[in-house]
């Protein structure tokens, strides 16, 4: 088994409340079933070969931090895509989930254009903010689960074709009841939190994916996740009021 290689995007710019967990989620999980996992960290000017990465994972950050690395981004379109193409899946939180679309646009009306990989786009009108826990019910390995996770943005995100879940507590996208995007290969959302502790089996649906790639299929060596399963059905019960 060759390392999975995880490609972590501007972890020195897009890393807003806490996105950085996440990392620290897939090492841990990769860790404790002695899965090789290498993190590959690419910022400005870094060269990084995309078609050796299985996992491409990207935070948030706010309007400055996003002009910062915005123009790196760009330069990379056609190898990111390239990469997805032929496997790669995304994780991609907030201002990373935004950039992938076709644009976004800022409350003063600039507009960046995005990698324009998915159809959909984000506008703040510097009056709207959706800020708060969230709870969203969705889809993973065949099976409805609910994830919880914590949101703050300004942008609200349209003409998403597939939605990640149904929003059961907060606002998501665009408080149309739906939040983030998911086509099978590539996650976006607006949870951070971070969102991979309180639910674990994303991560690892992550895991499996990158596995599969070098034709591994057979499944994950369980975990114990009683301590995440309690805080995540905790902030449930808080924010649904079961």
């Amino acid at each position: 088994m060759r390392p999975i290689r995880l490609g972590w995007m501007y972890p020195d710019i897009m890393d807003l409340y806490g996105d950085r967990g996440n990392i620290q989620v897939f090492e841990k999980r990769c860790e404790w079933r002695g899965i090789p996992l290498e993190v590959v960290k690419c910022s400005i000017n870094d060269v990084v070969d995309f078609s050796t990465i299985d996992i491409l994972f990207m935070g948030g950050g706010a309007d400055r931090e996003q002009g910062v690395m915005y123009q790196d981004l760009i330069s990379r379109k056609e190898d990111i895509k390239k990469a997805m193409d032929d496997g790669m899946v995304c994780l991609l939180i907030c201002g990373g989930y935004q950039l992938f679309g076709k644009y976004y646009e800022d409350a003063d009306g600039k507009r960046l254009e995005g990698l324009g990989i998915f159809e959909y786009y984000t506008v703040a009108d510097g009056r709207t903010r959706s800020i708060g826990n969230i709870a969203v019910e969705c889809e993973c390995d065949g099976e409805t689960i609910q994830v919880v996770g914590f949101e703050n943005h300004g942008g609200q995100t349209y003409e998403v074709s597939k939605p990640w879940g149904k929003v059961l507590f907060g606002h998501g996208n665009e408080k149309n009841g739906y939040e983030g995007y998911y086509d099978g290969k590539t996650l976006g959302t607006y949870m951070h939190g971070p969102l991979l502790p309180k639910n674990p089996k994303i991560a690892d649906h992550f895991i499996k994916m990158a596995l599969a790639r070098q034709g591994i299929t057979e499944e994950l060596q369980e975990i114990n996740d009683s301590l995440s399963d309690q805080a995540r059905e905790y902030m449930l019960q808080r924010l649904l009021k079961k």
